[in-house]
């Protein structure tokens, strides 16, 4: 993950970061600040749970202070990508921790940590009035690890959109707010599209887990 640092860096630092960061990220409801800190949050999560192999949620929250600048918040979003590569890097190959989705091993936290840097720093940027897009290669990555029911017809990158429930695609309708994605290990994937219902999810391992964790994409 250390290699999106140069991205975030052109993407968010200039011109953006002496833009005024308390308009809409998108089509969020939360700000474009918010939306950053909350990449920030869930990165330090993953880190933490993978680092302590955690079975179960663990109760605390990664967040930057609240007086912080734009510069200072991109720097604490960077060192919480700096951490979660260093704990994946250190850790067994055959880890495994805490997700409310599943339990994740090293791929699938990357994968996430991926997506959430991605797909937030698209509602964000938008919220600026401006494009981003990822390398099709790390979009393709990203979509193929958490999310492999995902459409092949259309470019990577909106297939992880329309999987993130950002966009519709011909044919497809937009998705609402109880989209998932596979984090746990890729050869545990049944073959079929896992959902939530309600407070719980059917995970396609058939076992029913509660999800009254932050929703990843929110």
């Amino acid at each position: 993950m250390i290699f999106l640092r140069p991205l975030l860096s052109r993407t968010m630092r200039a011109p953006s970061i002496a833009r005024d960061w308390s308009v809409q990220a998108g089509d969020l409801t939360w700000d474009v600040r918010r939306t950053v800190a909350h990449v920030c949050d869930a990165l330090g999560w993953y880190a933490a749970h993978l680092a302590a192999q955690s079975p179960r949620r663990l109760r605390f929250d990664f967040r930057a202070h609240p007086d912080a600048s734009n510069a200072e918040l991109l720097d604490v979003l960077e060192a919480a990508t700096a951490t979660l590569t260093a704990v994946a890097r250190a850790a067994p190959p055959d880890v495994r921790a805490y997700h409310n989705y599943g339990m994740a091993d090293i791929s699938g936290f990357l994968a996430m940590g991926c997506d959430e840097i991605l797909v937030h720093c698209w509602d964000a940027v938008r919220g600026l009035g401006e494009e981003f897009a990822p390398p099709a290669e790390l979009a393709d990555r990203v979509l193929r690890r958490l999310f492999p029911w995902a459409p092949t017809n259309v470019s990577p990158w909106q297939a992880l959109l329309w999987a993130n429930g950002r966009i519709d695609l011909p044919g497809k309708e937009r998705l609402g707010p109880d989209w998932v994605w596979h984090c746990a290990p890729f050869d545990e994937w049944d073959g079929a599209v896992p959902r939530q219902d309600g407070t719980h999810r059917t995970v396609t391992n058939g076992i029913t887990m509660r999800a009254d964790g932050i929703h990843p994409g929110e």
